[in-house]
């Protein structure tokens, strides 16, 4: 992949995200008064790229084309930019004259219209725009141009590119979903959120420094590819000399009398504007605003400076020497503290850059500073100002802020240590009851076992002298119950947990119950009720975010997406899903890796195993890096399983691999029976369904000894899926009663449809799992369907259920399933005939399908000719092509 990658990068990256204007090109080339189409937009935003993709569409269509390149060079010299296109023989002593010569034969040359790509109009000399002019009246061209928004246009220029016939293009930067649609085209696989977002940020959408800034990364080895995703390992960008060169060209009219405010800029923005006019004149200030230097920000009265792109600070930065950046640190510190430091966020601004200038801060200021930086979440600069803080005069209060920050960071190992520390300097019950809450939540979400956090819980809950404490931390000890993958245990104690917050001894005892208590409730079936009870935390914490701080209110819907989810209501959890993820990269919170395995669970119900992956494979890539192996087993388990029904066995087989690596870890979250999903399914993928079975049975029964329904159901379903309906349609319909929501009863239908060969009752399934947003399995319902009608000689109803089949599997993003190969063969097989055919399509030879099975190779061979008969084949070949597998070239 790496090789490919780097090939990739030095060739043109995919156009894509320029529908909007390849249509409004073609709309206006089609008009037959049309004499031209100008792309208009800021360097680097992909005008070129466009326009030579218009130029390539025309000639498809017959037209001859040319292409001139304006340079600042060729604008000196008369004709120089077309010169080449000028035909032989023509007399330029007189311009009227031969002018229209050219026109003359330029029209009748080769029998073709002629297309003219100019890029750079504005840097046209104004002989050659007088002559593309006239070509352009009289018929004999059309122009397709690109023209720099913000340069100046000469009158010759601007000629071409006004009037009603010349159609004007604007073409901006890209958002980051089109960001992200051409880095997954060049890199060819997808990318993680926090390196999309890092690009994204990096480039705003200039697609001329997003590939610099791919290259630079590329080229130092810090963007790579872990078999799944694309991930920047570092800190800061890997400059090329390009890009220094293109975001220098930007700066290169701004006057040295200007470069203090920008190096100002570039290491403190925003800058009040107050304090930019102490720098520098108002007149150069409007001067760098109009020239796209640096922007003017606006909130209510106050009024700020900031440069236009970060780009421009990562240049003008490295440029700044050593002790000048250390005098322009200080003196905006001092300004800032000369106006009395009045804005909640100066203390954190006058610490920061103390620290940035001399390593060291006053201990007020650091403490006040550390303050708002929790308060922002950024856990990083806590971290960074609480370290500077000497440990001799932190407080429990300081080394509890350390120790969380460290745990919202996934730095488990760093924060237990600083907040055993926060424990011993407890000097109250209060202060040892909040220091008892952090530090079990670190060893709850660690790879810690659940007696390690039970101890340190029941310890300081022999010292409390207060019921009301004591309660607290049985309200504490439901919360880890059910990150622990406890959910009935850890909701009896969540019994406890008050309706409303201002009546809990501890606000963030009361957030950490009301937290999990939602979670608990769709592991158990309650999903609308756990719905209600995630919202409601959600809004809660909100409301107290500047009391509570303990962690980020978004973490109130990472329960919310797996609620959802369970009541039938897809589409919502993934998009809420994706919004609390946003919100917790921006903040670093580790707790996202929960965020990011529930979505890729919400897709892999959904049917969509190209989302899934990429979900699940976000997960896995940040598990490791906070070593979080109860994420990542579950991350790589749901990896394999989209891998296999993507027909991508090597995937799958190397998420196995990893996870049968890790060292097995306590039950957790979701852990309890579908980590085993990735191989049930890799099993299935090579026509191992008996095998397959077997795993999700066995899965599914840790999942009903651990009380979890959700994962119950969602094994037994795939058990129906795979051939054995009949088995667990009983269970199915037992966990339907038991749970609200339309997914249960929608699956319960499904496997009782299909255990008794119902085609109606399937398509009644899948309405219902249409609802849901359960596109995969309503579309091997409808398909399962057309078969059974087809098989009692019922054509049109086969049809329809066919064509329904056919709209779910649109949106399935490419999944292959046994239920789907099967129901579309049109014939029944039992399920030894299924799996042996399966066994088959996958290369399997008699003996090897014989020993698998635990069958004699005579009887194996008997199944297969009633195979071939049923199928109407006579090859182990043509079992391949109907079931859509490959045989090797041998067999």
């Amino acid at each position: 992949m790496g090789g490919v990658v780097g090939r990739q990068t030095s060739e043109k990256w995919p156009l894509v995200g320029r529908d909007g204007e390849l249509e409004a090109f073609h709309g206006a080339w089609r008009d037959e008064t049309c004499q031209g189409v100008v792309f208009f937009g800021a360097a680097g935003v992909g005008k070129s790229r466009l326009a030579e993709a218009c130029l390539a569409a025309v000639a498809d269509e017959g037209w001859r084309v040319e292409r001139a390149a304006a340079t600042a060079v060729s604008a000196a010299f008369p004709l120089a930019a077309i010169t080449h296109i000028i035909p032989a023989g023509i007399n330029m002593s007189s311009p009227v004259e031969s002018f229209a010569a050219i026109s003359r034969e330029l029209t009748g040359s080769q029998g073709k219209k002629l297309a003219i790509w100019v890029d750079d109009l504005h840097l046209l000399d104004s002989a050659s725009s007088v002559l593309l002019r006239q070509l352009m009246d009289t018929g004999a061209a059309r122009l397709i141009g690109t023209v720099r928004t913000g340069e100046t246009l000469s009158d010759a220029v601007r000629s071409l590119s006004a009037g009603d016939s010349v159609r004007r293009v604007d073409v901006d930067v890209f958002d980051r979903s089109r960001i992200e649609a051409v880095l997954r085209g060049s890199l060819g696989a997808p990318l993680g959120q926090r390196t999309l977002t890092q690009l994204y940020d990096g480039s705003q959408g200039n697609l001329l420094y997003l590939r610099e800034l791919v290259a630079g990364a590329l080229a130092e080895g810090a963007l790579a590819f872990d078999g799944e995703i694309w991930e920047l390992h570092a800190e800061r960008w890997s400059h090329t000399a390009r890009l220094d060169e293109l975001v220098s060209a930007n700066l290169r009219f701004v006057s040295q009398e200007a470069w203090p405010i920008l190096e100002l800029l570039a290491l403190c923005e925003p800058v009040p504007l107050a304090d930019a006019e102490a720098l520098v004149s108002r007149h150069l200030l409007e001067d760098l605003e109009e020239s796209g230097t640096v922007r003017i920000l606006h909130d209510r009265r106050r009024k700020s400076v900031t440069l236009a792109h970060p780009l421009y600070g990562e240049v003008i930065r490295a440029r700044v020497p050593v002790l000048r950046r250390r005098r322009v640190l200080l003196w905006q510190a001092g300004r800032i503290e000369g106006h009395g430091a009045r804005r909640r966020e100066d203390a954190l601004h006058v610490a920061l850059y103390h620290l940035a200038a001399t390593g060291t801060a006053k201990t007020e200021i650091l403490l006040q500073a550390a303050q708002l930086a929790r308060h922002a979440h950024d856990y990083r600069q806590v971290v960074a100002l609480l370290q500077a803080v000497p440990e001799h005069q932190r407080t429990t209060a300081e080394w509890l802020m350390l120790g969380e920050a460290f745990f919202q960071m996934g730095s488990w190992e760093q924060a237990d240590p600083v907040l055993a520390q926060a424990s011993a300097t407890a000097r109250n019950d209060e202060e040892r009851l909040a220091a008892t809450l952090a530090r079990t939540t670190n060893l709850t979400w660690s790879n810690s076992p659940i007696e390690a956090a039970l101890e340190v819980n029941n310890t300081a809950s022999a010292q409390m002298s207060s019921p009301a404490d004591r309660r607290m931390l049985s309200i504490n000890e439901g919360y880890m119950r059910i990150a622990c993958g406890q959910p009935v245990e850890g909701l009896a104690l969540l019994r406890e947990l008050p309706a409303d917050p201002r009546d809990a001894r501890d606000i963030n005892a009361w957030l950490r119950g009301a937290f999990l208590r939602p979670a608990g409730l769709a592991l158990t079936g309650r999903t609308g009720e756990a719905i209600d009870a995630a919202k409601y935390a959600h809004t809660v914490h909100l409301r107290l975010d500047e009391k509570a701080l303990v962690s980020h209110p978004a973490i109130e819907h990472i329960p919310l997406i797996l609620a959802l989810t369970e009541h039938g209501r897809l589409a919502e959890a993934v998009a809420i899903g994706q919004s609390a993820y946003t919100d917790l990269l921006k903040a670093g919170s580790a707790v996202r890796v929960w965020a990011a395995v529930f979505l890729g669970r919400a897709q892999w119900i959904a049917g969509h195993p190209v989302s899934a992956r990429a979900w699940w494979a976000e997960a896995a890539t940040f598990s490791r890096t906070i070593n979080h192996s109860m994420a990542l087993r579950l991350a790589l388990s749901g990896i394999a399983a989209c891998a296999a029904v993507l027909e991508d066995k090597a995937a799958a087989d190397a998420a196995i691999a990893e996870h049968r690596t890790l060292a097995p870890v306590p039950p957790g979250f979701l852990s309890a029976g579908e980590e085993w999903l990735g191989e049930a399914w890799l099993e299935a993928s090579r026509g191992r369904l008996q095998q397959a079975r077997t795993l999700l049975t066995g899965a599914a029964q840790q999942a009903r000894d651990t009380g979890h329904l959700a994962g119950e159901a969602l094994l037994l379903t795939d058990v129906a899926r795979l051939g054995a309906a009949h088995a667990v349609q009983e269970r199915l319909a037992e966990i339907a009663q038991v749970c609200d929501g339309a997914l249960a009863s929608a699956r319960a239908k499904f496997a009782a449809a299909t255990a008794q060969k119902d085609p109606a009752e399937l398509l009644a399934a899948v309405n219902d799992l249409r609802s849901c947003g359960a596109d995969l399995l309503a579309a091997e319902a409808a398909t399962t369907a057309a078969g059974f009608w087809r098989k009692q000689g019922q054509s049109r109803p086969s049809a329809a259920a066919t064509h329904q089949g056919a709209i779910s599997m649109a949106l399935c993003e490419g999944a292959a399933t046994p239920a789907l190969a099967m129901a579309e063969t049109g014939f029944e097989l039992t399920n030894r005939e299924r799996e042996i055919a399966l066994l088959a399509a996958e290369g399997a030879t008699s003996r090897e399908i014989a020993a698998h099975l635990t069958l004699s190779t005579r009887t194996v061979d008997n199944h297969l000719q009633r195979i071939y008969n049923k199928l109407g084949i006579t090859t182990r070949r043509q079992i391949a092509t109907l079931l859509g597998g490959r045989m090797p070239p041998t067999c």
